[in-house]
């Protein structure tokens, strides 16, 4: 899908700074992994579903062909989905509770 440089899926996706975070979608806990190579040319994104085989994949190229996305294996409306409608989980002072808890037991 081309010309998203000017949608919301743009901006919410680089609100995220590069790194490990928890989050909710549809009700269910992912571990989201985003990273930022060539410069900013080319951000990629892998989110798992904790306890299920449920995953989001993507490459998005904000600077080719106004904002380029290239999903891995999946439809581009699943991964628009999950982008705009993920939340980082807060505690109740609104700070972040576990930006990366890969591996540790809770």
């Amino acid at each position: 899908m081309k010309g998203l440089n000017t949608t919301f899926f743009h901006e919410r996706l680089l609100s995220f700074d590069d790194g490990a975070y928890d989050v909710i979608y549809d009700d269910a806990r992912y571990l989201f992994r985003k990273e930022t190579h060539l410069s900013g040319k080319l951000i990629k994104v892998y989110a798992e579903e904790l306890g299920n085989t449920n995953f989001i994949s993507l490459n998005y190229y904000p600077q080719t062909a106004d904002g380029l996305l290239k999903p891995c294996e999946m439809p581009d409306e699943k991964v628009i989905d999950f982008i705009l409608r993920c939340h980082v989980l807060y505690d109740t002072a609104g700070g972040i509770v576990c930006p990366t808890t890969f591996g540790v037991n809770r």
